[in-house]
């Protein structure tokens, strides 16, 4: 139940995360591409230090409650600002502190999980909890194209969004706990130090008693941490600008706005797809074995969006039907990663994960915008795709 605050909460981020882009377009008209790209770098760049401190400070205070109320509640309070101009410079600035405050449930979440359930239930928990709130995002851009759909007018549906965030800030303060006790992560740790060590001694003994020398790998984490800023890096490029293509594609093909919303509702259902599969199948861990072939296949797609990009007919379906694996591939990506990360990162820096996460999708909200721009959609699928194959490397090394 200590979930359904989230659930709300990304019900509106949902609908702001398709409807913000087209408004941003709506008014500049010339120019639109770069003012998205400037607004999401913008927030994303100051995220980055902000999720490293919320993490930092959840976990020394061993509160984590409050922080999360914190973000629903500015959040709840900053996307009403935005319904008092329309001044695009304006926009950026309220959105810039949007985020620093925003991120600030993420490490609490991530820990909350962590904390609340064993380690061997880590990979399908964090895959429910993901699932459910996809669940609210895919409902929040269902919400987008109910209200494009009858003209609803911007400042309302900004409106719907704040109160959407102010019914997640008033569940979570009724539903949410802290931990009574938090070990489970350093339990974790002991535990991998402990095997670690065992591996060696029994490696020593073989080479003692004369049988051939075998390699004692431990995970590279520095792999680790930049597949994941590759990987993000990637998805943001390919994403940022993925509203205002799919709109020019829907245009040309004589759709009304509102089907915009629909493929991006169909995308969310396949992530929420991913994360049932990602928890169906998690009775043990299997986020490293599987990490590479999630990537590669996430390669495989951002390729046939340059197939689709080269053809006209059925382009519409085309691209609905890849975003739609690209939002399942993405899902379980999410869910080993996330599962991963609580065993890798230390107690103190639970921010992180985000900061590594951010680092990427802060840089390509800057450069995929402008690749759009001025180089067209056909060099941002080319840049996204060897991104990803870079990631995929560095994850084989973590292995």
């Amino acid at each position: 139940m200590w979930r359904l605050g989230f659930f709300f909460h990304e019900m509106g981020f949902g609908l702001l995360s398709v409807f913000l882009p087209l408004y941003i377009m709506s008014l500049e008209h010339e120019n639109g591409l770069f003012y998205i790209g400037i607004i999401s770098a913008t927030a994303l760049f100051l995220a980055i230090p902000a999720s490293f401190f919320w993490g930092y400070l959840c976990d020394k205070t061993r509160h984590y409650k409050r922080y999360i109320l914190l973000s629903f509640f500015a959040s709840t309070i900053l996307l009403y600002l935005f319904t008092l101009t329309v001044a695009v410079s304006l926009l950026i600035v309220l959105y810039a502190v949007l985020s620093i405050l925003h991120v600030a449930h993420e490490a609490p979440k991530n820990v909350l999980i962590a904390e609340l359930y064993s380690h061997q239930d880590w990979e399908s928990s964090f895959a429910f909890y993901e699932g459910f709130t996809e669940v609210g995002w895919l409902i929040g851009l269902l919400l987008g194209f109910v209200l494009s759909t009858f003209g609803v007018g911007p400042v309302d549906t900004l409106l719907v969004c704040s109160g959407l965030n102010l019914v997640a800030f008033a569940l979570s303060f009724l539903l949410v706990k802290d931990p009574a006790m938090i070990f489970e992560r350093g339990l974790v740790s002991i535990e991998k130090t402990l095997d670690f060590a065992s591996r060696g001694m029994f490696l020593a003994a073989k080479i003692m008693d004369g049988l051939p020398n075998e390699r004692l790998k431990k995970e590279n984490v520095k792999a680790f941490g930049a597949g994941l800023v590759l990987f993000s890096l990637a998805t943001s490029i390919l994403f940022t600008p993925m509203p205002v293509f799919v709109s020019s594609i829907v245009q040309a093909a004589g759709f009304p706005e509102g089907v915009v919303f629909a493929i991006f509702v169909l995308n969310s259902g396949g992530a929420v797809v991913g994360y049932a599969f990602a928890g169906r199948r998690s009775s043990e861990p299997s986020g490293k074995r599987n990490l590479g072939k999630v990537v590669m296949f996430r390669s495989f797609l951002t390729f046939l969006l340059i197939v689709a990009l080269q053809t006209t007919a059925y382009s519409v379906g085309l691209v609905t039907g890849i975003l739609v694996l690209m939002g399942f591939a993405y899902a379980l990506f999410l869910v080993y990663t996330l599962s991963l990360s609580m065993e890798l990162i230390p107690a103190g820096m639970a921010g992180l994960f985000n900061v590594l996460i951010g680092i990427g999708g802060a840089l390509g909200s800057l450069v995929g915008p402008f690749i759009a721009q001025t180089s067209g959609f056909l060099v941002v699928f080319m840049t996204a795709l060897v991104l990803f194959g870079m990631a995929y490397v560095a994850l084989r090394i973590f292995r």
